[in-house]
Parts: C-alpha cells; structure tokens; sequence
C-alpha cells in the first residue's frame, strides 16, 4: 500500500473509532495534503513530530457534534494507475460540497483553486 492510501486509511478508520489524534510516518506530500485538508476545516490539526533522527505526521481529526467532519475519504489516483486532469477536466466533487486534493506544479490545491490558477496535475483523492 502506498504512503498517501496509508494516510487515508489512517483518518478513516480513526474517525470510525472515534480517536482524537493519529501519527504516521512523515513525508512532503503527506504533510501538504493534511494541511489542505486543515484550512478546508476537515481536520482539526498537523503538526511534524521530531523524535531524534525520525519524523512522524501528527494528525488531529475534527469531529462536529460528535461526528466525523470528513464522511468519505477516497483515494482516485494509485500507483499502478495514475489519474492526470487538465484544469478544465477536473470536475466538481458532489457538486462543490466536497474537494478534490491535486498535485500541480504549483502545489497540493483542491479542485476549485488548481481551476482558479488554470493548473492540472494529478487528483490524489476526493473528501466530503
């Protein structure tokens, strides 16, 4: 399994059990995408984690009224079969209630703003 399905995994199975934090080993993208996914208000916090040579991902999950913010988290391009948009194909998820998480050149940006900067990339997952 690869890194950023790991990740995911992590968060959804973490939000059924309704914990309050998980940690992961660190990576760039890793990284990047949680924080995207905090400033949509879909996590409650990132931190990187220094323990002496390694890093670790530290994942706080935001819950409203006791349920999970994120009600579906979905990995769309994997390693064995990579999805690449032009700006003007990546579509809306559930009609704007969800993003989309895309590698650009410019970044991790969610659908609306790879749109807004007219940049395709790869869609690594959709959450709503």
């Amino acid at each position: 399994m690869d890194s950023i399905s790991n990740m995911l995994s992590g968060i959804k199975n973490a939000q059924s059990r309704k914990k309050k934090e998980i940690i992961l080993p660190y990576s760039n993208l890793k990284f990047e995408v949680a924080k995207l996914l905090k400033s949509r208000n879909y996590l409650a916090g990132v931190a990187k984690l220094e323990e002496g040579n390694k890093s670790h991902l530290k994942i706080i999950l935001a819950y409203e009224n006791g349920e999970p913010k994120i009600s579906e988290i979905k990995r769309i391009s994997k390693p064995g079969c990579r999805i690449y948009k032009n700006h003007r194909h990546i579509g809306k998820v559930l009609n704007g209630i969800g993003i989309a998480v895309v590698s650009t050149s410019q970044g991790v940006l969610t659908d609306g703003q790879a749109r807004q900067k007219k940049v395709g990339g790869e869609i690594i997952c959709e959450v709503y």
